[in-house]
């Protein structure tokens, strides 16, 4: 799946939009950076509530290209900024990570 396809999806909202269309071979749902950088893979999409700049180093060291925001926390301008010049783009979304999880993992298994 294209990051661009999350784009189309109703309940998420692209909020920082100057990334570089990759594809996305998986998903990894943590709060915990410590954890998302000893475990996440490459080429996934990281599901969190963690809204601030950290989050954007540590999606950048693993080469993690996009992330959703559940629960509608609001993300720190300073991540943004940090996500435009990482090229990483940043959705979000109400639902929580249960949901959003749930519903990746359906549009993967679906391609």
């Amino acid at each position: 799946m294209k990051i661009s396809t999350l784009e189309n999806i109703e309940h998420f909202t692209l909020l920082q939009n100057s990334y570089t269309d990759k594809t996305i071979q998986t998903g990894y749902t943590s709060d915990l950076l410590s954890d998302v950088m000893a475990h996440a893979a490459e080429d996934a999409v990281l599901i969190t509530i963690q809204a601030h700049k950290n989050t954007i180093a540590v999606a950048s060291l693993v080469g993690i290209p996009a992330l959703i925001i559940c629960n509608n926390f609001p993300p720190t301008s300073d991540m943004l900024d940090a996500a435009k010049k990482e090229g990483i783009a940043v959705f979000q979304t109400p639902e929580n990570q249960f949901k959003t999880s749930h519903f990746i993992a359906q549009l993967l298994e679906s391609e």
